[in-house]
Formats: C-alpha cells, sequence, structure tokens
C-alpha cells in the first residue's frame, strides 16, 4: 500500500525500540542491568508527594475539561515567577506556552519556524533532532561534536554553518551526554547568532534558537546552567525554550512542559498546537500551578532527588574510570548534569572467548548484552557516527545496590576479550 513520503521514510525512535526489546526480556525472566531510556522507576524516584497530592485534589475537583489552547492562566503566572526567581528571566503569560511536555513543543518550534528546505543546524549525539529536521523537510546541517569538548557544539563548530540558517538547537544540559555548556562557550554561540541575525534584512527570516532546558534543574558539583537571554538579553527577541516538570520532578508521565519566547512566535505555535489537541491535562496544569509556588518544598525535593541521582553517576564513573586503570578499554566523562553518564567501550577488534571478531560497535552493545546483561544506548542511536564507540547510561531505574554487582558482571566479561 502506499502512503505518505513521511511515513515512508520516517524512522521510529532508535531509542524506545531497544528500551521496549530489553523490558521484554525483563518481562520474560532474564536478569538485565537497564541502563536504556531516559525515564525513572516511579518505585525508586516518585514524584513529589505533595505535587502528587495537588493531581488528586485537582482531580477530586473535577478538573476534567479542555484547558485553554495556552495554558490556564494560573500556570502560566505560576511558571513566570518560577523562572522569574530561579533564572531571573521575565517572560509575561502571553510569552509562555503549556502543552504535554517537550514533544509537543519541539514539534511546534520546528512548524513555526522550519520550511521546507531550511538549514537547520543541530550537533550530533543529541536527542531526534534528525527527526524532527527530517518531519518538516528541513535542510540538515549536522555538526559532529567531540569527546574533546564533551560532545556539546562549540562556537567554533557551528561559525562556518551559521549564515543562511534558519534555526539553531541547542541542549544543556544535554540528552544523551549528561554535559552542558560552559558560560563562555555559550555567550560566543549566543554572540554568532546576534551577528548573523544584524546582517539580515528587515523582511528576512531571522535565525532563530531552539534551546532545550529539559535537565536545568539537575546539575552537580561546580556545574552551573547558563541561559542565553540571561547572558545576552538581546537574545530574547530569537529564542525559544523548553522545559518542563518531566525531568525536574520525575515526572515524565505526568505530561507538563512549557516554552518561552517572542510573543509572535509563541501566539504562532499556540495556533499549531491548538489543531494538535497536545495540551497539558486540565488537572495537571492546575496541580502544577500549585506547586510551583512551595519553594522550601520544591527546595528540599531537588536537594534529596539531586543527592540520589548524583551517586549513583558518581559509582558508575568511578567504577568505569576504575576498569580503565587496570587496563580495559573503557573511558567515562565526569558526570555534570541531568541523569546520564557517557561512557565509552573501544571494543571493535576484539575476539571473544569462542573466536567471534566484534566486527562493529553493533556487535559490541550485542556483546555486552549477552555477557555482561549491561543495556545501554549507543551514541549513533543519537544520530553520531557508526563507529563511535561512546554510549549512554542514564540511572534514571537504576537501583544503588546493583551497581557492583553489574561492575563485577562488565569486568567479568571484559576479562573474556582478546
Amino acid at each position: 500500500m502506499r502512503l505518505s513520503q513521511l511515513s515512508e521514510t520516517l524512522i521510529g525512535s532508535e531509542i524506545v525500540k531497544l528500551g521496549n526489546a530489553i523490558s521484554e526480556r525483563i518481562r520474560n525472566g532474564e536478569k538485565i542491568y537497564n541502563f536504556t531510556i531516559g525515564d525513572f522507576d516511579p518505585t525508586i524516584f516518585p514524584i513529589p508527594q505533595g505535587f502528587e497530592q495537588e493531581i488528586i485534589k485537582a482531580y477530586e475537583k473535577h478538573y476534567t475539561n479542555y484547558p485553554p489552547a495556552d495554558g490556564i492562566p494560573e500556570l502560566r503566572q505560576a511558571v513566570s515567577s518560577y523562572l522569574k526567581e530561579a533564572q531571573s528571566l521575565d517572560y509575561s503569560t502571553n510569552e509562555i506556552l503549556i502543552a504535554a511536555g517537550g514533544r509537543p513543543l519541539i514539534y511546534t518550534i520546528f512548524k513555526t519556524i522550519v520550511d521546507k528546505g531550511d538549514k537547520v543546524i543541530y550537533a550530533v549525539p543529541s536527542w531526534n533532532n534528525n527527526h524532527y529536521v527530517h518531519m518538516n523537510e528541513g535542510q540538515h546541517c549536522k555538526i559532529e561534536a567531540k569527546a574533546e569538548n564533551l560532545f556539546m557544539p562549540t562556537a567554533e563548530d557551528l561559525a562556518p554553518h551559521i549564515p543562511g540558517a534558519t534555526l539553531l538547537c541547542l541542549c544543556t544540559p544535554q540528552n544523551p551526554t549528561g554535559t552542558t555548556h560552559s558560560k563562555e562557550e555559550l555567550e560566543k554561540i549566543c554572540d554568532l547568532v546576534l551577528e548573523e541575525n544584524s546582517k539580515r534584512g528587515e523582511n528576512e527570516k531571522k535565525l532563530y534558537v531552539m534551546f532545550d532546558e529539559m535537565y536545568w534543574t539537575l546539575t552537580y558539583g561546580d556545574t552551573v546552567h547558563h541561559s542565553p537571554v540571561s547572558l545576552r538579553p538581546a537574545m530574547k527577541d530569537y529564542t525559544i525554550y523548553v522545559g518542563g516538570i518531566s525531568k525536574s520532578f520525575a515526572a515524565t508521565g505526568v505530561r507538563v512542559g512549557w516554552s518561552m519566547g517572542p510573543a509572535y512566535v509563541i501566539g504562532k505555535m499556540k495556533s499549531i498546537l491548538s489543531h494538535i489537541g497536545a495540551w497539558a491535562p486540565m488537572a495537571e496544569q492546575k496541580a502544577t500551578a500549585a506547586y510551583l509556588s512551595r519553594k522550601d518544598e520544591l527546595q528540599a525535593y531537588f536537594t534529596h532527588f539531586k543527592a540520589e541521582l548524583e551517586e549513583r553517576l558518581r559509582r558508575i564513573y568511578d567504577g568505569f574510570i576504575k576498569l580503565k586503570a587496570e587496563g580495559f578499554a573503557v573511558d567515562a566523562v565526569v558526570p555534570q548534569a541531568a541523569i546520564y553518564l557517557t561512557i565509552k567501550f573501544d571494543l571493535a577488534g576484539k575476539t571473544t572467548a569462542d573466536g567471534t571478531t566484534l566486527q562493529d560497535q553493533s556487535a559490541v552493545t550485542a556483546y555486552l548484552l549477552s555477557e555482561a546483561k549491561l543495556a545501554v544506548v549507543p551514541f549513533y542511536a543519537f544520530g553520531a557516527d557508526a563507529h563511535s564507540p561512546w554510549y549512554r547510561l542514564s540511572v534514571g531505574t537504576c537501583k544503588k545496590e546493583e551497581i557492583d554487582e553489574m561492575l563485577e558482571k562488565l569486568k567479568q566479561a571484559l576479562a573474556k576479550l582478546q
């Protein structure tokens, strides 16, 4: 049967596909250390108790009708106040759009800004930018980020591609790497955007930045999250933020996200979103509006939540560095933020105990799963080169008592290779 060009050519999420396959094996009784999906096990990381109570209360009050297309006024006001307090970002309610998580917002940003053939710049590895460009028939401008820059695109990487571009996709803290843009580098990138837009005529389409900061609350140690508009106020005319509660509150299934940006752009996004119907449920909007105002409770939650995530990330990082010191071909990047650890398995070309050569990274991934029972996502699933030895490890479902056990199992599997 012949269907649309888009449906025939669009590839489903490689990460979701891999995660579902692993989950099915676990359901069938197989013991697997599953570090694939960027989600949370709610038995380990439940949403904040006060937030849960607000959701229940909202349903008990029968808030089950359609919300306004741009989000209920009290939530947009709560988001405005929250951003001003937490990030010193000043956005009025007509510059804020609410949706069912970040995905519908990203989709509407693309639909609002990108025409067929428009150049969209994004670095790899990164989450799903390639698919959104494809869905909008944009021109892919893919930058291969380097390990020495912690897989974050630099101004030097981006500069040659800025002329003529319509959209620049940035994400910090980044999925899949768990690394962040430094203040200095983000300032340089902002300056590139401002310089480019100053050259464009009044009737020319400007270069916009989609700034995905869904993980911004989850930073560790000395890591500080920086924002384009805070660093360069003139960027407010060209920046559309994507944020929400999915990762901040371990609330991936609650589906409340927000965008902030120029009122004109947000208004157009609202029109597109109204036809999709991908708004956050009324009760969850009411609950989020109420919970965002509880500053002390929020702070207490973040302190505990971040400590639990950081402990897992650092213990696994330390384990990989120990394996590296013992001579195994692995490595890891110091965790900075989010729920991800960047790890390396430089095992292609090595031979297994039965004499099989691991010909490529796909074979390495399969070996880790079969011998170490370790499920992680290769960077090539995030658009990176097929030969990249780097992987994303997500700790959202990690049980602390299994970390040492997993590392020992991995060591045994690595020791079998020649």
